[in-house]
């Protein structure tokens, strides 16, 4: 982590406006593929790298905050302007007053850069490349590894070699994968996810990239018209967790911070803190790691 230091007037223009974990505007600071968002789960400022500014993704998440949210890829990515714009908001951040005018107190580090964005990172081609530059920029800058590297993904294209090259290098320089698994069967994920894929082909993925760098299971857990998610549900997520334990760093269980923009988000809703605290105590009760952030 790196704390704010003196202020600098080098740098893209930067927005006003204290960033919260309620608001992850992937346009806070006014460029194409680069933005800063307060991440609950990492505990400070987060870089996001956005490889999907078309708002396009290859699932439909129901929990999905992103507007105007349309099936597909991205479009080709400008590695010269992600690497500028990404140089830029760095010195901000680490040599200039981001920090201190951007993120609340107790808060003002600066925790990792992210590929994450408005759809699926790894769908891009240029997601190997844009890991190296990503990596290089922490590099020159002495940050790693105590700033992390990280990879937000749904796991889809792990089959894929360019894929796997890009996690290898995450994992090199001490960075992680943060992999999607909200619900377990085809009718579960296609309900949550927009996809419906066997329990044998999302572990296969995760085994995979696991095997490339340290790997967390994210799961979005949220009530759906007013009841909690049932109990064969939730069985069968320990069972799936239960099979990964020994390759996996632990889980990640969140709630929901930000509201839907997907249709139907009025049927969904925020589950309270307890609730949450006790099924990841059933987690543990497997000997896995668990972070909870409600």
């Amino acid at each position: 982590m790196v704390d704010g230091g003196s202020v600098r007037e080098t740098g893209p223009p930067m927005r006003t406006g204290t960033l919260s974990a309620s608001d992850h505007d992937r346009d806070s600071a006014g460029l194409t593929y680069v933005y800063a968002v307060l991440s609950r789960r990492a505990g400070g400022v987060s870089v996001g790298i956005n490889l999907n500014p078309n708002h396009a993704c290859n699932w439909r998440c129901v929990y999905c905050q992103v507007p105007e949210l349309k099936r597909g890829g991205p479009p080709p990515i400008d590695l010269t302007l992600l690497k500028r714009e990404l140089e830029g908001l760095l010195d901000e951040v680490v040599a200039g007053d981001f920090l201190a005018t951007r993120a609340p107190a107790g808060q003002r580090r600066l925790v990792d850069v992210a590929f994450s964005g408005n759809g699926e990172p790894t769908s891009a081609p240029e997601f190997p490349a844009a890991v190296a530059l990503a990596e290089a920029a922490l590099r020159r800058r002495g940050l790693l590894p105590d700033v992390a590297l990280r990879l937000i993904t749904n796991g889809s294209r792990l089959d894929r070699e360019p894929v796997r090259e890009g996690l290898r290098r995450l994992g090199r320089a001490g960075g992680e994968a943060w992999f999607k698994v909200d619900a377990v069967g085809p009718e579960a994920m296609a309900a949550t996810n927009g996809v419906g894929l066997r329990p044998e082909t999302v572990e296969r993925r995760l085994l995979a990239c696991a095997s490339l760098c340290r790997t967390w299971v994210q799961t979005c857990l949220f009530g759906l018209d007013g009841r909690a998610p049932p109990e064969a549900a939730l069985a069968a997520l320990l069972g799936f967790y239960g099979r990964v334990a020994g390759p996996i760093a632990g889980v990640h269980l969140y709630g929901l911070a930000r509201p839907s923009l997907q249709p139907g988000a009025a049927r969904l809703s925020r589950l309270e803190a307890p609730w949450l605290e006790a099924f990841g105590e059933r987690v543990r009760g497997l000997g896995v790691a668990v972070q909870v952030s409600p």
